[in-house]
């Protein structure tokens, strides 16, 4: 008999009066848990006439108990079935672990709270699986029937417990079968591939910092670890990071999101040159400090990705890395006034539409339901602005010849447009379109900076179907960084957070370039390796995740 088997054993035979047992029910911690099981077992190991050997640990068995790995197919499963409005619930017989290695625990409930709508241990209510009490405790906080439960365990006395009291259950002997038994059961198709798990609103942490008088940055944020900033672009919110958001904060990691100045709880100041590049930078810096970063991996999407290159060339003892989704490093031409080149370029004929103050904000005000559903559409859906970014001052607007009635893009839901119209519903558009309207002050700035090659790691990821930021418009961005890693995502247009979440999209790319580039995130200029910067303090969820993308710049 093994070690594992007689120390199971043992606790089966001592029963309700164990030491096991009663931990299970909060009677006993962790610690005191040990001593009293390990008597236990040199209890039993005499009545067999047994010597236990020198090395005997009942603690060795409980450290490996805890080393989790979360089953991917499942937490999709329940992150679908929360998104079709039904509530979930895990039921775990769980300790009061107060001991050295209580760090573990702590990170499994962290996912487990972050992912479910109740988690119920049974050290906190004074009750074991598969005793009855559990379940009446779970179907009290939820608020529901017993009818109206749906049971999975691999235990079958807990199956047949959840059954006694008028639950479905699902005896668990084969993942992929035990979902198609809740797809049966709760009419709610959950083996296709599923969005990966987004942020709640609601549910997420929000901030406030004051950068200056009179102007304060929302954010939120989740996690815990290397800090990594986001910065969204136009017309959008932190919100467009939904995905990316949780996915990062499983690996590890401290994530902050921004509403950029201009949008959302954001203040949207009126001066245009409140929104110019210098400013932007100078308050992201400012941002930092306030919430105590030293230094942030940095991400950026359309102007977002303009903010993160101007960081990385002008603050590059701010960040640990750069990465930039669509947005390439645009070389600044000191000879060439940069309104000419933008009419040069008829795709951007749009910023020149945006420059009248009042005008484009009067067009993209007047029905933010169909401004968003114009704008936010996948690459693989047929484009309704007519015309597209070409072409718009001549034609009067960006939307004109555009339906009035426009039906929703498939990569938005319901509820995302509701937020984001809720979003632009507060300070408008002046804001945001200030942005595009620093075109010769953020020139002459960055003319007179220092222009040197960034050296820290960097990302560039391009996407086949955007229409605007081309893939084309990189070429050459090695010669500027040459610690640049590439990315391409042939099927997606400009909204690459929203369109393409999830790892299959890039998975080829991620294999090759993730051990690279975490190599020179991990390795100080001394050689030292700090392995607090590697992302994987959290129990591993055996599942795709989205956001993959980014984590090849902070992931191990």
């Amino acid at each position: 008999m093994s070690c594992r088997d007689f120390i199971l054993n043992t606790i089966l035979k001592a029963g309700s009066e164990g030491a096991v047992f009663r931990a299970d029910r909060g009677k006993l911690t962790l610690t005191q848990m040990f001593p009293e099981l390990e008597a236990e077992c040199q209890k039993e190991a005499a009545s067999q006439g047994l010597s236990l050997p020198a090395h005997f640990s009942a603690q060795k068995l409980f450290d490996e108990v805890v080393q989790v790995e979360f089953n991917g197919p499942l937490l999709d499963a329940a992150a679908t079935l929360q998104r079709q409005g039904i509530r979930t619930c895990v039921l775990a017989n769980m300790w009061i672990d107060d001991s050295p290695q209580r760090d573990s625990i702590a990170k499994i409930l962290h996912v487990l709270e972050n992912r479910f709508d109740l988690v119920v241990r049974s050290s906190q209510i004074g009750a074991k699986l598969p005793e009855a009490a559990v379940f009446q405790s779970a179907l009290d906080q939820l608020h529901v029937k017993p009818k109206e439960a749906l049971w999975l365990d691999v235990s079958e006395e807990s199956v047949k417990t959840a059954e006694s009291l008028g639950m479905a259950a699902v005896h668990i002997t084969e993942i992929s079968e035990a979902v198609k038994k809740m797809e049966t059961l709760t009419g709610i198709k959950l083996t296709v591939e599923q969005l990966p798990r987004a942020c709640d609103a609601e549910k997420v942490s929000h901030g406030y910092v004051t950068v200056k008088p009179g102007v304060k940055i929302h954010y939120v944020e989740m996690g815990d670890g290397p800090p990594v900033l986001l910065c969204h672009g136009f017309p959008e919110s932190w919100y467009s990071w939904r995905y990316q958001i949780p996915a990062l904060a499983d690996a590890g990691f401290r994530v902050i999101a921004p509403d950029m100045k201009g949008y959302g709880d954001s203040s949207a100041p009126a001066d245009i040159e409140e929104y110019s590049q210098e400013n932007i930078v100078k308050d992201l810096v400012t941002f930092m400090d306030k919430l105590g970063l030293a230094q942030v991996t940095l991400f950026g999407h359309d102007w977002g990705g303009s903010v993160a290159w101007n960081m990385a060339q002008c603050h590059p003892e701010r960040l640990r890395a750069v990465a930039s989704l669509n947005t390439p490093l645009f070389r600044v031409d000191p000879d060439t006034n940069p309104m000419e080149r933008l009419k040069a370029m008829p795709i951007f004929d749009y910023q020149i539409y945006f420059q009248e103050p009042g005008v484009a904000e009067a067009e993209l005000e007047r029905n933010l339901a169909r401004t968003f559903k114009l704008m936010f559409t996948a690459s693989s859906e047929k484009g309704l602005l007519k015309g597209g970014t070409a072409g718009v001052c001549k034609r009067g607007g960006l939307f004109v010849g555009s339906p009035e009635d426009v039906p929703r893009s498939s990569m938005l839901s319901e509820e995302d447009l509701q937020y984001y119209m809720q979003q632009f519903s507060k300070s408008g558009f002046r804001g945001p379109l200030n942005w595009y309207r620093n075109v010769e002050r953020n020139w002459r700035w960055l003319c007179s900076r220092p222009r040197g090659k960034i050296l820290m790691p960097a990302l560039m990821v391009t996407a086949g179907k955007d229409k605007v930021l081309l893939p084309s418009f990189s070429t050459g961005m090695e010669n500027m960084i040459p610690n640049l890693t590439r990315g391409h995502i042939e099927e997606c247009g400009h909204w690459t957070q929203m369109e393409s979440p999830t790892s299959e999209t890039v998975q080829p790319y991620v294999q090759g370039s993730t051990e690279r580039v975490a190599e020179k995130l991990t390795t100080s200029p001394a050689g030292e390796h700090h392995s607090e910067h590697r992302g994987n303090s959290c129990p591993r969820v055996k599942k795709h995740c989205s956001a993959k993308l980014l984590k090849t710049l902070v992931l191990d």
